[in-house]
C-alpha cells in the first residue's frame, strides 16, 4: 500500500530521480530557466524551494547543506551570491511555472519554469502613472471651452461689423 506517499515518483528509481531533479535544480539557478514537462517542473519546485530559502544567509553550513543537493560548485556559488541578493527580501514562491502546450512526439504537457525576479518576457509591465482618462469634461476644460466660443463669436460679430461697415462705405463713396 501506498498510503501517505505524496510526492511524485515520476516513474523512476530513486537514485535516478534525486540526480535527476539535482541536475535540473543546478540547470535552474545557472541558467535561470528552463524548459521541462509539468510534473517535473512540480517536482523540482519542491526541491529547489528551500534551497533558495537556504541561500538567504550565507554560512558555511548552509553553503554545504545546499551543494549535498545540487552537487555543483557552480551553482552553489551563483545561488548564493546573485541570486540570493535579487531575491532576499522575497517570502516565498521563488519560483513560476508557465505553461507552454504540449510536446509533439509524445503529447506531454511541457512547461517553463524559471526564476521570479528574473523574468524579461512575463510580467514586470510598467504601467505609466499618466493623467487619467475620464469620460465627462473637467469643469476647467468646459470653461476654457466657453471663453473660445464667446471669443470667436466676438471676433464674428466684429468681421460682419466691419464687413458692413465696408459696405456702407463702398456705397458712400459710389454716390460721391
Amino acid at each position: 500500500m501506498r498510503h501517505g506517499k505524496k510526492f511524485n515518483h515520476l516513474g523512476r528509481t530513486a537514485s535516478h530521480r534525486k540526480a535527476m531533479l539535482s541536475n535540473m535544480a543546478s540547470s535552474l539557478v545557472i541558467h535561470k530557466r528552463i524548459n521541462t514537462t509539468v510534473a517535473k517542473a512540480k517536482a523540482l519546485k519542491k526541491y529547489v524551494e528551500p534551497l533558495v530559502t537556504r541561500s538567504k544567509t550565507d554560512s558555511t553550513h548552509n553553503r554545504r547543506m545546499v551543494f549535498s543537493y545540487l552537487q555543483s560548485k557552480d551553482a552553489v556559488t551563483e545561488l548564493f551570491k546573485e541570486v540570493s541578493l535579487k531575491i532576499g527580501d522575497r517570502p516565498g514562491g521563488y519560483t513560476r511555472i508557465i505553461k507552454t502546450g504540449n510536446r509533439l512526439g509524445d503529447n506531454a504537457e511541457m512547461c517553463m519554469i524559471e526564476l521570479v525576479d528574473y523574468n524579461e518576457i512575463y510580467g514586470r509591465d510598467e504601467k505609466k502613472e499618466g493623467k487619467k482618462a475620464t469620460r465627462r469634461r473637467s469643469k476647467k476644460a468646459a470653461d476654457s471651452k466657453k471663453i473660445e466660443n464667446e471669443n470667436v463669436a466676438e471676433i464674428q460679430d466684429n468681421e460682419v461689423i466691419d464687413k458692413d461697415s465696408t459696405d456702407v462705405d463702398s456705397k458712400q463713396e459710389e454716390k460721391e
